[in-house]
């Protein structure tokens, strides 16, 4: 035991990404107000996380839970030090962004093939040679750009996608410029030990890139990934408040890795994140009363490990 712990290498910090606002609110059925997301982001921003996906610049009927993004953006309050982006489609999304004064904006890309000819009659290579004019508007403007390689650990049509090909995808975006890059798994087929191998070989062949990964929890792995991740050297991870979301266009998939989940592991392993933990419970459990639903946060439900100790002491104090 002593040997295997040995050869394991822990991150003594790691980052949060929270992507509540947009990732975990683009499948709900209610479509909440400006003010509830506002209040939501404000509870975020009160936990500590320093990077936080506000929303999307898609177009509004094909995604109307981001419809009211732009005014998100306007009413927000901007703390510093705290990185604030959208996911953005296309160079309209980026201009939409821009004009309401966001510095950082995200692409995406699906690795499969098959995925991308079947949602938007394109190949992975012709839908980034589309982003070549988000680029340079982005550089004319300061607009950072980071990247995200959908359906990476697993696509529906196609089943596990070979490393060759996520490799094919990063170099293109590094053709681009773009050195954040985001492994994503949308539809939840990402396990433990392809985690560690495929990021490990990311970590290793392309150690400009800032690696950040984003896990579903669909079959229930996205903590051991999460851990698979960390022993590959990736220290940056998103995730969603109460564990909403789901992909619409996946069929079955649920939720993100629920932030507060993230963050208790992480603090029972000694890992410093930065966040609050009570204040990332309370955000979560906001969420979940707003969005009028039970939600797969296992945290929500049972409660924080110390919670227990300091059950016990209390018990034993009134005895």
């Amino acid at each position: 035991m002593e040997d295997a712990r040995a050869n394991m290498v822990w991150p003594d910090k790691v980052t949060i990404c929270e992507v509540g606002l947009r990732d975990g609110l683009q499948n709900e059925k209610k479509l909440l107000s400006v003010e509830e997301k506002l209040e939501l982001l404000d509870m975020v921003v009160e936990s500590g996380i320093k990077i936080i996906e506000v929303g999307s610049f898609v177009h509004p009927k094909a995604v109307p839970q981001m419809a009211d993004t732009e005014k998100v953006v306007q009413k927000m309050k901007r703390v510093k030090d705290v990185e604030y982006r959208a996911l953005i489609p296309n160079l309209k999304g980026l201009e939409r962004a821009h004009a309401v004064g966001l510095t950082k904006a995200k692409l995406t890309v699906s690795v499969s093939e098959s995925h991308c000819l079947n949602n938007f009659n394109q190949t992975p290579l012709e839908m980034m040679a589309g982003f070549v004019p988000c680029v340079e508007y982005a550089a004319k403007h300061n607009i950072n750009v980071s990247g995200a390689l959908s359906s990476a650990w697993g696509c529906a049509f196609e089943g596990k996608i070979p490393v060759q090909q996520i490799d094919k995808i990063v170099r293109e975006y590094l053709k681009l410029g773009i050195t954040e890059l985001s492994l994503s798994d949308a539809t939840g087929m990402g396990n433990p030990q392809q985690v560690y191998e495929i990021g490990n070989y990311m970590v290793k062949t392309f150690p400009e890139v800032k690696w950040v990964l984003h896990f579903h929890n669909t079959r229930g792995m996205a903590l051991a990934n999460i851990v698979a991740g960390m022993l590959a050297g990736i220290t940056t991870f998103d995730g969603a408040f109460a564990g909403l979301g789901g992909c619409p266009y996946v069929p079955g998939a649920t939720g993100n890795i629920a932030t507060e989940d993230v963050v208790h592991m992480l603090q029972e392993m000694g890992i410093e994140t930065g966040v609050d933990l009570p204040k990332a419970i309370a955000t979560a459990q906001r969420a979940k009363e707003i969005v009028g639903h039970d939600t797969a946060s296992y945290v929500l439900k049972a409660g924080r490990c110390e919670d227990l100790t300091q059950q016990k002491v209390q018990r034993q104090n009134n005895e």
